[in-house]
């Protein structure tokens, strides 16, 4: 079984046919996927999508949505917490974090609902779900102020020594499409030491497309042209991790489902849980 622990069903690309695409997925062997919300007005639509295909879900604010975030969004974000705590597809507060490498983006502001929402997972007993991009020893200072639960750093493109810091709190490092490049050497070479209770998979989709996806090397290079990814390819991700590795694939599916379900702990549940065992909206 495989679990992809982040990718984005509730995003426009995917409005015409995100069954079609979890079918796709669950053939292919993704028994398991989570779907991180990004702002307020996706906490619905992340949960509706969770149960009525039998996925995980987590509730947060992303660092690139802080500036169109509207007053009282935090106060929301605590509320839906409190009224979902009993419901089994909320998995984590997520996606949150911050972003240092988009130009022009308010830093303290970015900080502000990091800290805030670190406090709330802290507060519902929940992991995190981390947006990491040039921003790991940031995070990590927070993550030293207000103690999570553990949880995911996903996409992570830090050093060796600043995942090793991540390990060290109980976080698992999340790897997708961007180690199917030759070129990503950081990310490969990560993805090739980390310890194996470290390493967790993920597609990301619709974004971070892995290098099969785009038509040819001259759109590789400029990051055009590319179809649009999915969990269904989170298989063939696992098989290229597996390969950097130096394990078999089924070897390599056993251990990151694994780690999932460590980094996650209530996906566990969810493995015997139907879609429609949990129909009933949380009325908590």
């Amino acid at each position: 079984m495989w679990i992809d622990t982040h990718c984005h069903l509730d995003a426009p690309e995917f409005t015409a046919d995100h069954a079609a695409a979890v079918m796709r997925a669950r053939t292919a062997g993704v028994q398991q996927m989570v779907l991180p919300a990004v702002d307020a007005a996706h906490f619905d639509s992340v949960r509706r999508l969770a149960h009525q295909h039998g996925l995980a879900y987590a509730l947060g604010i992303h660092p690139l949505c802080v500036a169109d975030a509207q007053d009282g969004d935090l106060d929301r974000l605590q509320q839906v917490l409190q009224q979902h705590r009993d419901d089994p597809r909320l998995v984590a507060v997520g996606e949150i974090g911050l972003d240092h490498f988009v130009p022009g983006l308010d830093r303290a502001l970015q900080e502000r609902y990091y800290l805030a929402q670190l406090k709330l997972a802290r507060d519902a007993g929940l992991p995190v779900i981390l947006h990491v991009r040039r921003s790991a020893d940031m995070l990590m200072k927070g993550l030293r102020r207000i103690d999570a639960a553990g949880g995911i750093a996903h996409a992570f493109n830090g050093s060796a020594q600043q995942a090793a810091l991540f390990v060290e709190r109980g976080f698992r490092l999340g790897f997708g499409g961007a180690l199917t490049f030759e070129r990503a050497l950081q990310i490969r070479e990560l993805a090739r030491t980390l310890p194996d209770p470290a390493v967790v998979l993920e597609t990301d989709a619709p974004d971070i497309p892995p290098h099969w996806l785009y038509r040819s090397a001259a759109e590789r290079v400029d990051g055009t042209g590319q179809a649009r990814n999915e969990p269904a390819q989170l298989p063939r991700i696992g098989a290229e991790l597996a390969a950097l590795r130096g394990v078999d694939v089924p070897t390599l599916a056993a251990l990151t489902t694994a780690n999932a379900l460590a980094a996650l702990p209530r996906l566990q549940a969810l493995r015997w849980l139907t879609p429609a065992a949990a129909q009933a909206p949380s009325t908590v």
